[in-house]
């Protein structure tokens, strides 16, 4: 009776498990990504950077692009493979744009020919077509797609090309360099083996990245291996190094296409930093004028109290002049008195 009772109770829960639609199955078995950690009360938990106004008074748009083999840069690269929870950059945006963000990840979009980033939906990048474009190796099995940590391409991911946006907040009058998007570089032997082919791979937003970047710790001295700081504040404190190659004009030039050599590729880029430094420091008027009147008025007012003190003196002087005369006329006819009463007197004394 018993056996009869467990043979019941079994082809019960089995028939209510295949009731269930097979979407719903899938989502039950599809195994967790790491992406699906980040929940609102851990957003709460990280907080990121406020996000650029869109009606701020003053904006430049600037592109930099950043080689990891750089000192300043090498804390994104390394580890190329994970060790433990550590991890580099690209293996964890590698592994957001794959779950979607359906599960938690978040989405990437296509590098276009001319450079321009576009954030809609149609240009939205498929994670299968991803893999399939850059011969990436992975498994499909009854759970979705297997991929292992070794078969990530982030050892051939040397350089990221990044938006920058440097604007001025008019509500807290306050100047910020905030990066806007990343795109990884992936560096591939050609098919003669006479060099590395560059290969931008996507677009992502830093805004979307931001929570999960501030989870991720990445090491940023070679003499003190205790000094860490999270992505997400790595990039908010502009710790990057990265040459400029591209400003948002109106003719949509990059700086290859008038720029003819290398020396004025790099004026033109020191002349942009120099652009950007200036405004910063003149955001509320020049030190240097303002110094400069105030100097001025200083010692405009030093020779104002110079000529009162001249002619204040020149006053004393002439009035000390004018007193000593009159002191001395005065001791001259007390003298002339007292000189002719005594010679009355001696004349008297001469008649008695």
């Amino acid at each position: 009776m018993k056996r009869i009772l467990f043979i019941a109770c079994a082809t019960l829960l089995a028939l209510t498990a295949f009731a269930q639609p097979a979407q719903r199955r899938n989502q039950q078995q599809r195994p967790k990504s790491p992406a699906n950690t980040i929940t609102t009360r851990a957003q709460i938990s990280f907080p990121t950077s406020a996000p650029m106004q869109e009606d701020v008074v003053w904006r430049r748009d600037i592109y930099r692009e950043l080689m990891l083999t750089e000192d300043a840069n090498a804390g994104l690269y390394y580890p190329v493979e994970p060790v433990g929870t550590q991890m580099n950059l690209f293996t964890n945006i590698f592994r957001l744009v794959l779950a979607g963000p359906r599960h938690g990840g978040v989405p990437a979009y296509t590098y276009r020919m001319d450079g321009n980033e576009v954030f809609d939906d149609s240009s939205r990048v498929k994670p299968l077509q991803l893999l399939d474009n850059y011969h990436i190796y992975y498994e499909r099995t009854d759970r979705g797609i297997k991929l292992d940590n070794s078969d990530i391409p982030s050892a051939e991911v040397k350089g990221y090309y990044i938006k920058e946006s440097a604007y001025y907040d008019q509500g807290t009058a306050t100047f910020h360099r905030k990066v806007m998007a990343l795109c990884p570089i992936m560096y591939r032997a050609d098919d003669f083996g006479d060099g590395e082919v560059k290969y931008p791979l996507f677009w992502v937003k830093y805004d979307d990245l931001a929570p999960f970047l501030a989870k991720q710790m990445i090491m940023t001295s070679n003499l003190n291996n205790a000094a860490t700081m999270s992505v997400d504040d790595y990039f908010t404190r502009n710790q990057y190094q990265g040459k400029i190659y591209k400003t948002t004009n109106m003719l949509g030039r990059t700086l290859s296409q008038y720029c003819p050599t290398d020396s004025a590729m790099a004026r033109e880029q020191r002349k942009i930093e120099g652009e950007l430094i200036a405004f910063e420091k003149n955001i509320f008027g020049n030190p240097a004028k303002r110094d400069s009147l105030d100097s001025i008025a200083k010692a405009q007012d030093e020779t104002v109290k110079k000529g009162r003190r001249v002619r204040a003196s020149r006053r004393g002087s002439s009035g000390g002049g004018t007193t000593k005369t009159v002191r001395s006329s005065r001791r001259s006819r007390s003298s002339a008195s007292s000189g002719s009463g005594s010679a009355r007197v001696t004349v008297r004394r001469e008649r008695h």
